[in-house]
C-alpha cells in the first residue's frame, strides 16, 4: 500500500507524520519504505541520514526510475528503508517537464520494486508542484495531516479538489485514506469545534487517533530519530503507534472487502 502524506499548507506536521508513521508501521514487523519528495530534505535528516552525503537521491530516481534499488538506504535505527532527498531536487521540476510521462516517474520507479515493501510512505512538498503530483500519481491513498484551525478547513477544501482532479485525469484509483488531526490541544475551543466539523463532513475518513502537541515530537528530529526511538513513552510516540494500528486495520478491512479474482470472473460470467 502506497500512501502520499500531503497538505498544501506548511507547518501542519506533514514530515513529522511521515517519519513517525513509517517508524510505527515498521515496528509492527512490516517492510516499510519512506520516500522524501521534499527538496528541503527534512524527512531525510529526521531519519538520521545526512542529506549532503547522499550518493543517490530521489532526484536520480525521478531522472532514471530503474536505479531505485541502488538509491535505497536501510535506516536500521528507525526500522525502515529511505529514499532520501536534498537540494538537488529543487531543479528536478524543470528537468521533469522535458521528460516523457513526467507525472508518472515516481510511480514507475516504485512499481519496479514489486512487492518488496508492505507500505510506502511518501512525504510530499507543501505545495501543488510536479513533485507533489508525482507523489499523488504513485499513491493508492492520501493521508492528510492538518491542524484544527479555521484556515486549515479552507485549505482542506482546496486539497480535496486537487485530489479530485488527479483522480479524474492521472490516477483513477487514488482515494483519501484519512485525515489526521495533528498538534491537537483539547483545551482550545476552536480546536474542538473544527475537529467536530471535520467529523461531520468527512465521517470515517477522519482517523480516530489524535496527535497531541508534544515536545518530544519536536525534539526527536534534531537527534535524527523518530519519536518512538527517542522517547517511546512520550504521548507523541504512543499516538503514532496508535495511528499505525488504525492504518493497518483500515487497509486490511479494505483488502478483505475486495472481491477475489474468482468472484470477479463469476460476476463477469466467465
Amino acid at each position: 500500500m502506497i500512501y502520499a502524506v500531503t497538505n498544501q499548507k506548511g507547518g501542519v506536521g506533514k514530515t513529522t507524520t511521515s517519519v513517525n508513521l513509517a517508524a510505527a508501521l515498521a515496528a509492527t514487523r512490516r517492510e516499510v519504505l519512506l520516500v522524501d519528495l521534499d527538496p528541503q530534505g527534512n524527512t531525510t535528516m529526521g531519519s538520521g541520514v545526512d542529506k549532503g552525503e547522499l550518493e543517490w537521491s530521489v532526484y536520480d530516481v525521478l531522472m532514471e526510475p530503474g536505479c531505485i534499488s541502488e538509491a535505497l538506504i536501510n535506516v536500521e535505527s528507525a526500522g525502515y528503508h529511505l529514499l532520501g532527498s536534498n537540494v538537488e531536487l529543487t531543479g528536478a521540476e524543470l528537468e521533469l517537464f522535458e521528460l516523457p510521462e513526467r507525472e508518472y516517474r515516481l510511480r514507475q520507479a516504485l512499481h519496479g520494486l514489486g512487492n518488496r515493501f508492505d507500505y510506502v510512505v511518501i512525504d510530499c512538498p507543501p505545495s501543488l508542484s510536479l513533485l507533489t503530483i508525482n507523489g499523488l500519481v504513485a499513491a493508492d491513498g492520501v493521508i492528510i495531516p492538518m491542524q484544527c484551525e479555521y484556515y486549515a478547513l479552507e485549505g482542506l477544501t482546496a486539497l480535496v479538489n486537487t485530489i479530485g482532479r488527479i483522480t479524474g485525469h492521472l490516477n483513477p484509483g487514488l482515494e483519501i485514506a484519512g485525515i489526521i488531526r495533528t498538534m491537537y490541544d483539547p483545551r482550545n475551543s476552536l480546536t474542538r469545534d473544527v475537529s467536530r466539523q471535520l467529523e461531520e463532513n468527512f465521517g470515517d475518513k477522519v482517523y480516530r487517533t489524535l496527535i497531541p502537541r508534544n515536545i518530544r515530537l519536536a525534539e526527536a528530529p534534531s537527534y535524527g530519530l523518530p519519536a518512538m526511538y527517542y522517547d517511546r513513552a512520550s504521548k507523541g510516540a504512543v499516538a503514532y503507534l496508535a495511528l499505525a494500528g488504525e492504518v493497518i486495520r483500515r487497509n486490511e478491512a479494505a483488502t478483505a472487502a475486495q472481491p477475489s479474482l474468482m468472484e470477479q470472473e463469476s460476476a463477469n460470467g466467465e
